[in-house]
C-alpha cells in the first residue's frame, strides 16, 4: 500500500492533520494501534470533552522554548474549531470562562472528526501495530501488522506517557531517538499529588471534600477547587500546579485566598467572644474540614481567650499551608506529559523535522504542554491544521 501522507496516531491532532492534507487532495491513512478511535478525547472532560478555551495563549503553554507554540496558535484558534463543531451541530457550554464542553457527549467531537476525515477521503485503521519504520528514498517504510505500507511524509501523532490504559506509549518518543532527534526529559503533569503517611493519616477523612484554594510553587500560582482524596490532594488547582512543581519542592496552600482571615478573627473575638475557633472557621469552609484542620495544627479553645499573635498564627495556617508532597499519582491518571520530541528539532511553521525531510511531529508528544481547561486540545487542533498544510 503507498500513501501520500501516513498518520500514526488517531487522536485530536492525527485527526485535525489528516482531514485537513486529505482536503489538499493528498491520499492520507491513519494508524491507530488500540481498536478505538479518539480514545483520549472519549475519556475528556467527564465524557463531554473540554474540546478547547476561548482564550488560549502562548502564556498557557510550558515548553522549554516558549515561542514554538505561537505560530500554530495563531494560525488556527480557538474560534477556528469552534467554527467547526457548529457547522456539525455540537451542541455546547461554557463551563467555566473559556472552557467549552460538549452539552451532550464527548462522541461528538470523534463524529465531528471522523465525518471531516471521511469527505476527505481518510482512510482509518484501527488495530494495527507499528512494528517499525526505515527511510526509503525520499519517503518511508512502515512495517505494520497489516503489512507494509509505503509514505510520502510521515506524521507522528501517538501523544505522551499519560493514561497508559488509553493506548499510551513512548512511541514518539523512540522514533524520534531512532532518527537523531533529541527528547526532552519527561514527566506527569495535570496529575493529582500524593502526600507523606504522617500528613495523609489525619486528612484522609476529607477525601472527597473540596475548597476553593490558591496554589502556589515554582513561582506560579492558580486559583481553583482543590480536592482532597485517599491518597492525597487533587482538584483542578492541585492538577494545574503540578505542571511546575518538582521532586522535593514545597507547595503553599492558601485554603482562604478570598478573605483576611487575621482581621475577621479579631472581629469574631469583640462580637462572639465565647464561640470556639473551629466553630468560626467553619464558616469558610466545611464543618469536617475546620475541625480536622485544626486538630492538625492545635488550634483550640474560644477566640475570647486568643491574643492577638495567636490569632496571627491560626491565619498564617491557613493562608500559608506549606505541604511537601510525597509524589504524584504517576502517568497512570495524568492528563498530559511534560517534554517530548525537542522543539530545536521541529519547524514551528511546519512541524518538520530539521533533520529528516517529510517526517513530522505532532501534538502532545512534542515538547508543548498546555494547561488544564481544554489548552492541550486547542494545541493539538493547532499543531495538526498546521502540519496538515505541509505535508
Amino acid at each position: 500500500m503507498k500513501f501520500d501522507v501516513v498518520v500514526i496516531g488517531g487522536g485530536a491532532s492525527g485527526l485535525m492533520c489528516a482531514a485537513t492534507a486529505g482536503y489538499r487532495g493528498r491520499s492520507v491513512l491513519v494508524i491507530e494501534h488500540t481498536s478505538k478511535i479518539g480514545r483520549k478525547i472519549l475519556m475528556s472532560g467527564g465524557g463531554r470533552s473540554n474540546f478547547t478555551h476561548l482564550h488560549t495563549s502562548p502564556a498557557n503553554f510550558l515548553s522549554d522554548n516558549a515561542h514554538f507554540c505561537k505560530s500554530a496558535l495563531s494560525r488556527y484558534k480557538a474560534a477556528d474549531f469552534v467554527e467547526l463543531v457548529e457547522r456539525h451541530g455540537v451542541e455546547y457550554h461554557e463551563k467555566t470562562p473559556g472552557q467549552l464542553f460538549c452539552n451532550e457527549s464527548s462522541r461528538e467531537i470523534v463524529r465531528v472528526l471522523l465525518t471531516e476525515c471521511e469527505w476527505a477521503g481518510v482512510e482509518v485503521m484501527t488495530g494495527v501495530t507499528v512494528d517499525g519504520v526505515a527511510q526509503q528514498g525520499e519517503g518511508f517504510v512502515v512495517n505494520t501488522s497489516s503489512g507494509q505500507i509505503e509514505a510520502s511524509s510521515l506524521v507522528i501523532a501517538t501523544g505522551g506517557l499519560s493514561i497508559p490504559n488509553g493506548g499510551a506509549t513512548s512511541f514518539a518518543y523512540d522514533l524520534a531517538r531512532q532518527f537523531g532527534l533529541a527528547v526532552t526529559e519527561c514527566r506527569a503533569a495535570l496529575v493529582p499529588f500524593t502526600l507523606q503517611p504522617q500528613l495523609l493519616e489525619p486528612l484522609k477523612v476529607l477525601a472527597g471534600v473540596s475548597q476553593p484554594v490558591t496554589v502556589s510553587c515554582g513561582g506560579m500560582s492558580f486559583k481553583e477547587e482543590m480536592l482532597f482524596t485517599h491518597r492525597g490532594l487533587s482538584g483542578p488547582a492541585i492538577l494545574q500546579i503540578s505542571s511546575y512543581w518538582e521532586p522535593g519542592a514545597e507547595v503553599v496552600i492558601n485554603l482562604l485566598p478570598d478573605m483576611d482571615l487575621f482581621e475577621w478573627l479579631k472581629q469574631q473575638r469583640t462580637e462572639r467572644p465565647k464561640a470556639e475557633l473551629k466553630t468560626l472557621l467553619s464558616a469558610h469552609m466545611s464543618k469536617r474540614t475546620a475541625q480536622v484542620l485544626c486538630e492538625l495544627w492545635g488550634i483550640q479553645g474560644i477566640i475570647g481567650d486568643a491574643s492577638n499573635e495567636r490569632l496571627q498564627q491560626v491565619a498564617r495556617h491557613f493562608h500559608h499551608w506549606v505541604v511537601k508532597p510525597a509524589g504524584t499519582e504517576g502517568y497512570r491518571t495524568a492528563e498530559v506529559t511534560i517534554g517530548g520530541v525537542d522543539t530545536q528539532e521541529i519547524s514551528s511553521r511546519t512541524f518538520e523535522a530539521n533533520k529528516v525531510p517529510h517526517l513530522y511531529f505532532i501534538g502532545e508528544c512534542i515538547d508543548v504542554t498546555g494547561h488544564l481547561g481544554g489548552h492541550n486540545f486547542q494545541w493539538a487542533w493547532a499543531s495538526g491544521y498546521c502540519a496538515g498544510q505541509y505535508v
